[in-house]
């Protein structure tokens, strides 16, 4: 994308995302588990944020944690995804937002694999996906 993302009203935003994308990455919401298009998806790619268009996460390093989120282990090379204190619902835990445009993506946990240990649990509806075109 190439607007200064940083500049768009609340209004911008809702007319660029669904009201389901609006509510997670621009107001911090979560999506139910289990629910998301990319809960189960298994082919070679990458996510992309839903709003900015960013290189989030590569499909290899994709693993099922059986929470009802997207996983991952590793963001993409330069994904510069921040972390934040996240005080919330009576819990202390670490919230990841998108490092270009400020969307919140979802939490990162200490219980992951190796070589990690890392589980970027992240909101489906926070991403885009694009297949790994056959060479």
């Amino acid at each position: 994308m190439t607007d200064d993302l940083s500049r768009l009203s609340e209004a911008q935003w809702r007319a660029r995302l669904t009201p389901e994308q609006f509510r997670v990455t621009r107001q911090g919401g979560t999506e139910y588990p289990f629910s998301g298009e990319h809960y189960r998806r298994s082919e070679p790619g990458q996510y992309h944020c839903v709003c900015c268009g960013a290189h989030l996460f590569d499909a290899d390093v994709k693993f099922d944690a059986g929470c009802g989120w997207p996983s991952f282990w590793q963001e993409a090379p330069g994904a510069g995804i921040r972390r934040l204190r996240d005080r919330s619902h009576g819990m202390i835990r670490t919230e990841v937002r998108c490092g270009q445009c400020d969307a919140h993506l979802g939490h990162v946990f200490d219980d992951g694999p190796p070589p990690t240990g890392e589980r970027y649990c992240i909101n489906s509806v926070a991403l885009t996906f694009t297949a790994q075109s056959a060479a």
